[in-house]
Order: C-alpha cells, then sequence, then structure tokens
C-alpha cells in the first residue's frame, strides 16, 4: 500500500529530516525542481528536443521550486518567462535564495494578469504558485489566470502543456475539495495536465476533484525516508491510526504481483481445505418479489471463495427465489426468532440489508445477527456486513444500531445513507473536513468499519485507520454506478472475510473493494450488477500470475 499524507503529515516529514541534518531545505528543492522537468519531459518527449518556451508562475511561499525548474529549462536555451505572485522582500529563505539564483539569469516579474496575458505564447505553462497547504480560495486576479479558458489567449492555447507543481493551485490537498468564497462561489477551473507530487501521493490527489484536476499524476522521489513508512505499507495489516493509505497492489510504491496483492487476501487461493474451513455465509433476503439484491449478493459471496452460501427469505418467497438459486442453499425465515434458530455455530458471515425493506422486520433480524455469538472460531464472532435497507431502517435511531455493532461489523453505506446515519458529517455539512476525516469520525461512532462508496470509496476502522480506493484515471469505471452493485460488493465482503483463516478484517474489506473494481473494468461498458459476480473467476485468474 502506499500512503496518502495530509499537508501537515508532509510538512513534518520535511521538518524532521532538515533538523536531523539529513538533508538541507535547499538541497529539496533542488531535487523536486529537477525532478519536475524530468518528468515533464518523459510525459512530453518532444519537449526534451531543442529549445521551446515556458512560462512559470512562483508563489509566496517556501517552494521555490519554480525558480529551480526556470533554471533547469534555461540551461537548456529555453526562453522562459517567471512571475512572481507575492513580495519578493517577505520570500522565506530558500525561496529567496533560488529567487536570487534565477534572477542572476533572468527576469523575474510581478505578478499582474494583464502582464502574463501579454507574453508571447508559451510551450509549457508551470503552476508552481500555491502546493501544498493552502485552505483558502485563490485571490481572484490569480484564479483569473490560472483557470483552463486562459490558455484561449494564446493561439493554439489548446496545445499547450500545463504542469503544476504539488497540485493545482486552489486544490485543498487535505480534501481534494476547491475552498469557495464567503458567497459559495468558486473560481474558475484550475485544472492541469500533469501533476508532480514529490515523497507521496497526498490525500486530495485521490479525493473528490482531486483527480480529475491534477490529470497524470507522478511521484518523484526527493530523497527523504518518513518515519517507518515501510512498516506502515505491510500487506495483511491494518492501517496506521494517523495516515491513511491508498488500496493498491503494491508495496510502499512498488508494484507487488497480484498474487501477494489482493491475492493473499483470498484464502481460497492459497491451499486445499473443506468446504466449513471456507465459511458458511448467510444472506437475508426481502419478501416476494424483492429477492434479486440478495441472490445477487449470495452469488457474490460463493463466487468469492466461501465453502456455503445460505439464503433466508420470508415464507411466501421460498418458491420464488428456489426458481433462480442452485449452488446456493435456501431456507425460509419468517422471523428473528426462526433466524436465531436456524443460524448454528458454522455460520462465519452474514449479509444483512440488499432488498429486505425498510421497518421494525429488518431491524430485528439485524440485532439477531449482531448478537449471534457462536461461530467455528471462539475467537472470532461472525462477520456482519451491513448495507442498504439494513441500514435505512435505522435513520431514526442510528445510536441503537451503533450500539449493536462489534469490531467484526462492516457498514457499507452510499452518501444518501451514510447522511441517514451521520447527518451531521454529511457531504453538506463536512466543512473544511475531508472525507477520510469524517469516515473516521463514523467509524468511531459506530464502533466498527464504516466503508462509504463512491469514485473515492473511504473505508475507516475506529481509532482512525482508513484507506481510499481512488477508481479515476485507469481504473475509472463509470458503468458500476448501476443499480445492485452495492450489493455485490456487500457479498463479496461476505464471502471474502467467511473463512477461519480469513485474514484481518479491514484489510479483506480493501480487497473487496479493488476486485470489485476490477470486475467492472474487465468487464468493461453495458455492465449491470448481475455481470459482477460471473466476472470473478476471470479476475481470479489474473490474481494467479
Amino acid at each position: 500500500m502506499t500512503e496518502l499524507l495530509t499537508s501537515a503529515q508532509m510538512g513534518g516529514i520535511e521538518r524532521d529530516e532538515i533538523e536531523s541534518g539529513a538533508v538541507t531545505g535547499l538541497q529539496l528543492m533542488e531535487r523536486a525542481g529537477r525532478g519536475a522537468v524530468e518528468a515533464a519531459f518523459a510525459k512530453w518527449p518532444k519537449l526534451a528536443q531543442g529549445a521551446h518556451r515556458a512560462m512559470v508562475l512562483c508563489g509566496p511561499g517556501n517552494n521555490g521550486d519554480g525558480f529551480v525548474i526556470a533554471r533547469r529549462l534555461a540551461d537548456r536555451g529555453w526562453d522562459v518567462d517567471v512571475f512572481l505572485f507575492g513580495d519578493t522582500a517577505k520570500l522565506p529563505p530558500d525561496a529567496k535564495t533560488n529567487h536570487d539564483l534565477w534572477a542572476a539569469m533572468g527576469q523575474v516579474a510581478p505578478f499582474e494578469p494583464k502582464a502574463v496575458k501579454s507574453c508571447a505564447r508559451p510551450d509549457l505553462f508551470v503552476d508552481a504558485v500555491f502546493g501544498t497547504g493552502l485552505t483558502r480560495p485563490l485571490p481572484a486576479d490569480l484564479a483569473s489566470v490560472l483557470e483552463v479558458r486562459t490558455m484561449g489567449t494564446w493561439k493554439r492555447g489548446h496545445a499547450i502543456h500545463r504542469l503544476a507543481i504539488d497540485c493545482p493551485s486552489g486544490l485543498n490537498l487535505d480534501t481534494g475539495m476547491i475552498p469557495t468564497s464567503g458567497d459559495g462561489t468558486m473560481p474558475g477551473v484550475n485544472s492541469t495536465h500533469l501533476t508532480v507530487s514529490f515523497h507521496s501521493l497526498k490525500a486530495g490527489h485521490k479525493l473528490g476533484l482531486g483527480p480529475t484536476l491534477c490529470g497524470d499524476l507522478q511521484v518523484v522521489d526527493i530523497g527523504l525516508t518518513g518515519r517507518d513508512a515501510t512498516e506502515r505499507a505491510m500487506i495483511g495489516t491494518a492501517p496506521d491510526a494517523e495516515r491513511a493509505r491508498l488500496i493498491a497492489p503494491d508495496f510502499a510504491g512498488t508494484a507487488l504481483p497480484l498474487r501477494i496483492w489482493p491475492g493473499a487476501m483470498i484464502v481460497k487461493m492459497r491451499g486445499q481445505g473443506h468446504k466449513y474451513e471456507y465459511g458458511h455465509v448467510m444472506v437475508l433476503a426481502g419478501g416476494s418479489g424483492r429477492g434479486g439484491a440478495a441472490r445477487m449478493a449470495a452469488r457474490t459471496a460463493l463466487r468469492s471463495g466461501a465453502g456455503l452460501v445460505t439464503v433466508l427469505c420470508p415464507p411466501d418467497a421460498v418458491l420464488e427465489n428456489a426458481c433462480h438459486l442452485d449452488a446456493v442453499m435456501l431456507r425460509a425465515c419468517a422471523d428473528a426468532d426462526a433466524f436465531r434458530d436456524i443460524a448454528d455455530d458454522r455460520v462465519s458471515a452474514f449479509c444483512l440489508g440488499p432488498g429486505m425493506g425498510v421497518g421494525p422486520q429488518t431491524r430485528a433480524m439485524v440485532e439477531a445477527a449482531l448478537s449471534h455469538d457462536r461461530g467455528p472460531r471462539a475467537d472470532r464472532p461472525a462477520a456482519v456486513v451491513l448495507d442498504a435497507d439494513a441500514l435505512t431502517s435505522y435513520q431514526e435511531d442510528p445510536a441503537a444500531l451503533f450500539n449493536l455493532c462489534h469490531a467484526r461489523t462492516v457498514l457499507t453505506p452510499h452518501e444518501g445513507e451514510f447522511a441517514r446515519l451521520f447527518p451531521d458529517l454529511a457531504q453538506s455539512e463536512r466543512g473544511d473536513l475531508s472525507k477520510i476525516d469524517v469516515v473516521r469520525q463514523a467509524a468511531d461512532r459506530a464502533g466498527c468499519i464504516v466503508l462509504l462508496k463512491g469514485e473515492d470509496t473511504v473505508i475507516a476502522a475506529p481509532g482512525g485507520g482508513a484507506s481510499v480506493h481512488s477508481a479515476t484515471g485507469d481504473r475509472a469505471v463509470p458503468w458500476l454506478a448501476t443499480a445492485g452493485a452495492g450489493d455485490v460488493l456487500a457479498g463479496l465482503i461476505a464471502g471474502l472475510a467467511a473463512p477461519e483463516t480469513a485474514p484481518d478484517l479491514f484489510c479483506v474489506v480493501e480487497a473487496a473493494v479493488w476486485l470489485h473494481c476490477e470486475a467492472a473494468r474487465q468487464f468493461g461498458p453495458g455492465l449491470i450488477a448481475e455481470d459482477l459476480p460471473d466476472m470473478l473467476p476471470e479476475v481470479f485468474l489474473t490474481l494467479e500470475r
């Protein structure tokens, strides 16, 4: 896994290493500037051939990378226009040093929109104004220059290559959002073709608008080690309580064979065993005409490797479900008392919510599942995955649900369901909090794992451990936004969590989210939810390589 740092955490790493004497601020700036130029040339090889023209916008903070970039390009014969948004006299020492090094080679013009737009057309436009740490809206005059449509000032403006250092200025790298002004207006869109970050990804690169605005994202190594980064990235262990991580098949930034991750999270890929060792999942279904969601969840649980899967449904829905189920077993279950009699000590995971209906009967079933204290392992209760109607049934009294949840519970809401359980943490109420922060708060309140679905899915556990899965870029799956996809994910989590030797539950949930997206990617456009379970065998085949 790869860490997703906050701006404060990144600043702390830099300060620690500078104070230890391992590196100087000037060295870090030089490495960052050189690395950014190399990344730009790698993306646009034609720029590395011959002399071109660049425009570099620098800012008032201690990010003198833009001045380094200007020097490196000028050394290659480029014409470079440099503008400073800020007061030269107030630049921090390291940035001032790099300012002066450039000033000995070329001019530093004070920022003024008309002056910027009157310059000759650049081949490369470098936004090095604000990097990490900006939480306020961009000043209007700066925003008017950085927004994409400004490129129309020049002929063939669409062909100007745009490079951002750390992130496009104006993006909050903790939340992935653009701060708005007091009247709620948002500055013009400042997006880029290539963003170069340093040492590690930041949370805002993968949250909210970050993936859209940042374009291609490259992380450049500038020689920082960070605190125990390798230990926190260990596969199969719960995440660090303070730092979030990106759900991806890598180890501290190095790609892993898929058989290592997520392959190691799938018990059935490890070796032999009998069906009960791979777990028994029970999926609770709704009444007549409402069984499709539960059947998809059950089929997914079986496809994901559970040894047995049983659908429990009201007596009036048995015939309907029997017409659709073969390998998945079926039993009539009239109420919570019947459920308690049916669920024996071999049941290792429950999935409740898909198609169950909202109301007291669903609440009674949820309470029975969460109070189930028998299982194949005395040291670990059955996993309980709650989705859809199982969550909405508690919208009038979320605390009643949270009082029942235990460490082996997973809540899987989408934004609407999340708002019903955590109204003070809903999208409209988040303010400056990141999605990671609010899901952490939700997990602490619920006392269990919370998975908030979306393109930037966030998973958090009580105590602060958090992960992000970004279904953007080459992992974008817009066709996954289809009815029933969440039911499939709930069944996938239950199926992977069911075996006696399943890994840490948080790690299982991470793997399930990645596999869910991967199944949609491999199927492609036109996907509907019932296609997902039957894509899993093809996905699992890729994990053996």
